[in-house]
C-alpha cells in the first residue's frame, strides 16, 4: 500500500530539493524539520489515513487526498498531452516542458532551467555543495535524488526489474544497459573501425586496445 507523507517529506516533492536532514528509521523518508519527522513516525502507528478510491495512495489528511484526486480529473489537465496535475501551479511548470521556457539563468555559466530547484541543483556544480548526507557511511551529493539511489548500496534494494529474465538491477540506467542483451542493440560505434558496442565502457577499452597496437607498431617500425 502507498502513502503519502505531509509537505516536508522529499517523496511527496520531488522537484523540491530543500535539505532534508532528518530521516525515518522505519521507510527512510526524508524531511526539513525534526518537528515534520516527529509527526510523521505517529503515521506508522496511526490508522485514520485517507485513501484514494481511484489508486493504491493514502493521505493523513483529507486536504491532501483532495488535492490528490485531482490527477484523477480534467481540474488541471494539460491540453498538450492530457496529463492532469494536482495543482495550477504544478500544470504551469509542466507546461513548460512543451513551451521549452526556461525562465531561471545560471549567473555562472548562463545555463537555463524551468524550475528554480533544478538551477539550486545545478549551482552546486559551481560551488562544490553537498547538502545530502548518508547516514550509514557518510558519503554526501549534492541532489536528494543521488543519495536515494546511493541508499540502496547498503539496503541491496532491486527495484528495476527485466520484463524478459529475472534480472533485477538499483539503477534504472543499468536496467536500460541489460536490455540491450536482449535487444541486440548496440549504439557505440567505434570512429575507426566502425564496430560497435552495447556499452560506452566496452568502446573506451576497444579504443584503448587500439592506442597500445598503434603505439607497438609505431615502436617496431622504430626499430
Amino acid at each position: 500500500m502507498k502513502t503519502e507523507a505531509g509537505s516536508n517529506d522529499v517523496t511527496e516533492h520531488p522537484r523540491d530539493d530543500k535539505p532534508r536532514p532528518y530521516v525515518c528509521t522505519v521507510c527512510d523518508k526524508r524531511f526539513t524539520t525534526k518537528s515534520s519527522l516527529k509527526v510523521h513516525r505517529r503515521r506508522h502507528i496511526e490508522d485514520n489515513w485517507y485513501s484514494c478510491t481511484q489508486c493504491e495512495k493514502r493521505y493523513h489528511s483529507q486536504l491532501c487526498l483532495r488535492q490528490h484526486m485531482n490527477v484523477h480529473s480534467t481540474k488541471y489537465k494539460c491540453t498538450e498531452c492530457g496529463k492532469c496535475l494536482r495543482h495550477n501551479h504544478d500544470l504551469k511548470i509542466h507546461k513548460r516542458s512543451h513551451s521549452r521556457e526556461r525562465p531561471f539563468e545560471c549567473n555562472v555559466c548562463g545555463k537555463r532551467f524551468t524550475t528554480s530547484s533544478s538551477l539550486a541543483v545545478h549551482s552546486r556544480i559551481h560551488s562544490g555543495e553537498k547538502l545530502y548526507k548518508c547516514h550509514v557511511c557518510d558519503k554526501a551529493f549534492s541532489e536528494s535524488g543521488v543519495l536515494n539511489s546511493h541508499m540502496r548500496v547498503h539496503t541491496e534494494e532491486r527495484p528495476y526489474k527485466c520484463s524478459l529474465c529475472n534480472s533485477a538491477f538499483s539503477q534504472y540506467g543499468t536496467l536500460s544497459t541489460h536490455m540491450r542483451v536482449h535487444t541486440g542493440d548496440k549504439p557505440f560505434q567505434c570512429s575507426v573501425c566502425n564496430r560497435s558496442f552495447s556499452r560506452s565502457s566496452s568502446l573506451l577499452r576497444h579504443k584503448q586496445q587500439q592506442q597500445k597496437t598503434v603505439s607497438v607498431s609505431l615502436l617496431w617500425n622504430a626499430v
